[in-house]
């Protein structure tokens, strides 16, 4: 485990055990799931998505508050008006998790697969296909190098029409026709 440190792995299994114990319905969404589908690099946080839908967000943030230290004062109505957790886990690690409820969301969610990082450490990641809508439609610099990242590693094995049909709607919503040209350049490119 070259870029992925022990403490980031138990901070994200520390996550992962108490979503579980819950029933609750997530997935690892940043750089340990790029670690598993692109070209690996250093992250120093973890990264999830927990699946609210759009009620009762409030359970699920009064329950994650009263088990991790938030980094931020107001965390509760932040997380309520943003759809963000920002935590530390026992051990400093920042974990930083959405609540989802958007249709892709949830299906992203619902194709999470796990992965074995180390001996006994199998975290659940989404597919390479939503890290790959995820990324693009962040659109951040270190984003679209993960984005190329996934092409690169994931040649030849990516369902690209899927990419392309859960990508659209949400380019449509945030008004970035760009990001979708942006993805076929670098697709044509491979």
């Amino acid at each position: 485990m070259k870029h992925i440190s022990i403490q980031l792995l138990q901070a994200a299994l520390e996550v992962q055990g108490f979503f579980e114990q819950k029933n609750w319905q997530f997935a690892f969404i940043g750089g340990l799931a790029l670690f598993r589908w692109g070209q690996q690099r250093t992250t120093k946080d973890v990264d999830g998505t927990l699946l609210t839908m759009f009620s009762d967000e409030e359970k699920y943030v009064d329950a994650i508050l009263s088990r991790f230290k938030s980094r931020i004062t107001g965390a509760r109505e932040f997380a309520l008006r943003n759809r963000v957790l920002l935590l530390t886990a026992s051990n400093g690690i920042g974990i930083d998790f959405s609540l989802a409820g958007l249709p892709f969301e949830q299906q992203a969610v619902d194709r999470s697969t796990l992965y074995e990082y180390t001996k006994g450490c199998k975290l659940r990641t989404c597919s390479a296909e939503d890290l790959l809508v995820f990324k693009a439609f962040a659109a951040r610099d270190q984003d679209w190098a993960d984005v190329w990242g996934i092409l690169e590693r994931q040649k030849g094995k990516l369902d690209l029409d899927y990419v392309r049909q859960n990508l659209a709607p949400l380019v449509e919503l945030k008004e970035a026709p760009e990001i979708m040209l942006r993805l076929e350049e670098m697709i044509s490119s491979l």
